[in-house]
């Protein structure tokens, strides 16, 4: 870290935060010694020696009967990185359209372009709508549908705009199948669209859409998103422009445990080669008012387990996440115990995941996100999109309440 003081501090957006001794604080901590399971112990010993876990030891995390001793594990490769530490943003989600080409399965957001309900935000419609929030907020998430007609020239303005009207705010949007259909409307490669986007004010990818990185669960779920290797492609090409971006996995559709554990694999391999994924963010499949029915469903106790997992396995990427606009408060709380160091941000507005059955407040302040953090014992840091700025958060002392007085008769 450099320019640490006791309440501030920044690092490059490569360590984001880490300690920079964390493999060497996890040596210790797991040679000190530990009753550790028989099926657990050699997966310990691996990670005690810096070597990354195959796929067969995933499996055996996911097959573990004892769901205490993973997370426990996975907090300690937390802890390592982290010390108590728990991250968190001021953003606010403006989804631009919810017109698009595809019609995803499992997608409860999209929208045909002649449907009564659908809508697509011009430019000062867009600035507008973030403009109720800007006060309050440094960074807006902004994914959508593909809308057939916006091409490099609709975002670049856009872009433009939003940096001229509201310097302040980082522009964290477009997932890679957005790039991909940014980049065939207007006849560009992958590169060229990021950079682009990237000189009109575009800072960083949300890193959607990756939802499992096998093409024959895709033909099923995504049927005409891009493919596996094209979603890696992308993500590859903004990691060259010097855009860092965050990487997703949607589960409990109709994926096999091998295929969850190959897809980290693979974003462990391109981030290792990179080092441009800054956050992992692992999110179960919501089901209602979609067109999935043979969908698994993921019970709160796999959703901490794959969270847990994911902490085990991505050792090239930084942070791991506790989506609470997709598991809820309550279960992000408790994440915080297995692994995951961030919990997102305020959000204030969001659209795609409440259509598919989200019921998580909108309404959260940084005094009721440092409350929760505070409650699963961690201390919450304030960071910036791209996890190079940190700040304690202190909050505000509440308002005493002035006393009534009792009049005696």
């Amino acid at each position: 870290m450099v320019g640490t003081n006791m309440s501030a501090w920044t690092t490059s957006r490569f360590d984001a935060g880490s300690n920079q001794d964390w493999q060497q604080r996890l040596t210790e901590s797991l040679q000190q010694g530990s009753d550790w399971s028989e099926a657990i112990q050699p997966l310990v010993t691996k990670l005690a020696d810096g070597k990354s876990l195959s796929l067969e030891d995933g499996l055996t995390l996911y097959n573990h009967p004892n769901l205490s001793e993973v997370g426990r594990l996975a907090h300690e490769v937390r802890t390592a990185r982290f010390d108590d530490k728990a991250f968190f943003n001021s953003n606010v989600h403006v989804n631009q359209t919810n017109v698009c080409v595809l019609a995803c399965k499992f997608c409860a957001f999209r929208r045909s372009k002649k449907a009564e309900d659908a809508y697509a935000m011009d430019v000062s419609d867009y600035l507008e709508d973030l403009g109720q929030y800007a006060e309050f907020v440094d960074e807006v998430h902004s994914v959508g549908g593909l809308h057939p007609d916006w091409g490099i020239d609709h975002y670049e303005e856009l872009f433009r705009a939003t940096k001229s009207r509201f310097p302040h705010i980082t522009i964290k949007a477009l997932t890679a199948v957005e790039i991909k259909h940014i980049s065939q409307l207007s006849n560009l490669s992958y590169t060229q669209t990021l950079q682009r986007l990237k000189n009109a004010g575009l800072g960083s990818l949300p890193g959607g859409g990756a939802e499992i990185l096998d093409d024959d669960v895709r033909a099923i779920i995504c049927n005409g998103k891009e493919s596996s290797q094209e979603y890696l492609d992308i993500h590859r090409s903004a990691h060259e422009v010097g855009l860092s971006t965050n990487c997703t996995m949607l589960f409990g559709t109709i994926e096999t445990l091998k295929q969850r554990v190959e897809h980290m694999i693979s974003l462990r391999e391109l981030a290792s080669e990179t080092g441009g994924f800054q956050c992992f963010v692992p999110y179960p499949f919501l089901p209602d008012d979609t067109r999935l029915p043979e969908a698994q469903l993921a019970t709160g106790s796999e959703i901490l387990r794959t969270i847990a997992v994911s902490r085990l396995m991505l050792h090239s990427i930084p942070h791991i996440k506790a989506y609470r606009m997709n598991i809820g408060d309550e279960l992000a709380e408790l994440a915080l115990q297995f692994g995951a160091d961030d919990i997102d941000g305020t959000v204030q507005k969001e659209s795609i995941m409440h259509l598919a059955g989200s019921t998580t407040p909108l309404d959260h302040d940084r005094y009721q996100l440092s409350r929760l953090i505070k409650d699963a014992g961690c201390v919450p840091i304030q960071r910036n999109t791209t996890y190079e700025r940190f700040e304690i958060y202190v909050a505000p002392e509440p308002k005493r309440r002035k006393r009534l007085t009792v009049i005696q008769e």
